[in-house]
């Protein structure tokens, strides 16, 4: 393995303890895909460092016990949204 994943694998492993942020935001945040950090996370982290892995994999499976909710929150957040530009929508023309 080479260094600068071995080195990108522990400040991804940091940040997820640190922070308590989601895949999806670190990937962002450190410019690589979600498939990416899950296997940095899953895979490469237990080899380099076994404590700061079983750290994150209990974040891990937090977020994996609370995805249900987020979702639903999420189509929430859509459905207000959209039914909001079609009132407008409607009323524009009624007039």
């Amino acid at each position: 393995m080479h260094d600068y994943i071995k080195e990108r694998t522990i400040k991804i492993g940091r940040c997820i303890v640190e922070t308590k942020h989601t895949v999806r935001t670190i990937a962002k945040e450190f410019g690589v895909s979600k498939s990416t950090v899950h296997k940095d996370l899953t895979e490469r982290l237990p080899e380099i460092n076994p404590d700061l892995a079983d750290q994150v994999k209990h974040i891990l499976e937090y977020h994996k016990s609370i995805r249900h909710l987020r979702g639903g929150e999420a189509t929430k957040i859509k459905y207000k949204k959209t039914s909001g530009k079609k009132r407008e929508v409607l009323a524009a023309g009624k007039v």
